[in-house]
């Protein structure tokens, strides 16, 4: 496992001054992800919510979509077909059998099939022996609000199988009691589940939503984060942050799977410093869902709330806060 989590992928950020907008550089050796995510033909969920903004980022993305729909489930009607885990080794063999299956990060996100997250763990299990410094970033999307959205087999293959593999992990909070068995009522319990979750595998966790009170009132919503960083003496030193992000009254569906390739591009520029690399993750959300709120309220019109489609993450409209996302959100800094 490399602790910089760059091995010799070489995607460098360049900027001429402080102000102006930051380009990506590929320099000598192109930085390549395999996404294995849903997508949808309409809007923007899985693959179509992580792909692009890697791309807009200078990463090179390979996207096997585990299921193809019309549209997200959030709608009246979808319709459409899932990959199953023998399709998904088909797929890999392919890419195998060309010897192009060199990839300098995994990320993964939504699955319901015990035999698919099963084969995903297989693949996952070969590429990191292939390159040792492969770095997996893992959704373990398993459900919300006390309530689980899979079936409950996944659980014990998630902790048993895909979270020791996994170098960063976002879960929720609901997530996170799944995988440690212990609830989050106070600060200091979510250090010791994020402490858990270290102990069981990933190098950086971060909780992506709590149901934690924050200092700022009902308007905001409280994240945290933790990153183990090894010193060069062998011994371990941890940093722990928590952000206060402003909630929006509407429900948005893809925003998991962006924050999960945002925490992917900005942990790769900023290895040892998980308070920046969640600042610019959290400030491109707020950009996104900002931008995609304004759209949707002025189309449905005063007093109306916007359907789903209406809602559909306004991410192309938002290529340049992808690039170089203007801060609005600042971590505190809990322990370092």
């Amino acid at each position: 496992m490399n602790p910089a989590g760059t091995g010799a992928c070489l995607v460098k950020l360049v900027s001429s001054c402080p102000v102006t907008a930051a380009v990506w550089k590929l320099e000598s050796m192109e930085c390549r992800v395999l996404s294995i995510q849903s997508h949808v033909v309409r809007g923007y969920v899985g693959n179509k919510s992580a792909t692009f903004p890697l791309q807009v980022l200078g990463f090179e993305v390979d996207s096997i979509n585990s299921v193809q729909f019309s549209n997200h489930t959030g709608y009246a009607h979808w319709k459409g077909q899932v990959l199953t885990a023998e399709e998904l080794n088909v797929l890999y063999e392919g890419i195998k059998l060309n010897k192009v299956n060199h990839y300098d990060y995994i990320l993964t996100g939504y699955s319901r099939d015990i035999t698919f997250l099963e084969m995903v763990v297989d693949i996952i299990q070969e590429l990191k022996k292939a390159n040792h410094s492969l770095v997996y970033v893992c959704d373990p999307v398993m459900g919300d609000q006390g309530a689980m959205y899979v079936p409950e087999n996944l659980l014990p293959v998630y902790k048993d199988k895909v979270v020791p593999l996994a170098d960063i992990l976002t879960p929720n909070q609901f997530e996170a009691e799944l995988l440690t068995g212990r609830k989050i009522n106070s600060e200091e319990d979510a250090i010791e589940v994020m402490d858990l979750l270290h102990k069981m595998g990933p190098e950086t966790v971060v909780l992506t939503s709590t149901d934690l009170p924050s200092k700022y009132g009902d308007d905001f919503l409280v994240a945290l984060g933790s990153k183990t960083i090894k010193k060069p003496d062998g011994t371990k030193s941890s940093q722990k942050i928590c952000l206060d992000i402003p909630k929006v009254d509407a429900v948005f569906v893809g925003t998991g799977d962006l924050f999960a390739a945002m925490l992917l591009a900005w942990t790769h520029h900023h290895p040892r410093d998980l308070k920046t690399a969640c600042e610019k993750t959290v400030s491109v959300m707020h950009h996104v869902i900002k931008r995609t709120m304004t759209y949707a309220s002025g189309i449905a019109g005063p007093g109306t709330r916007p359907s789903p489609a209406q809602l559909e993450l306004r991410i192309v409209q938002s290529k340049a806060d992808i690039e170089n996302p203007a801060t609005v959100v600042e971590a505190r800094l809990l322990q370092h």
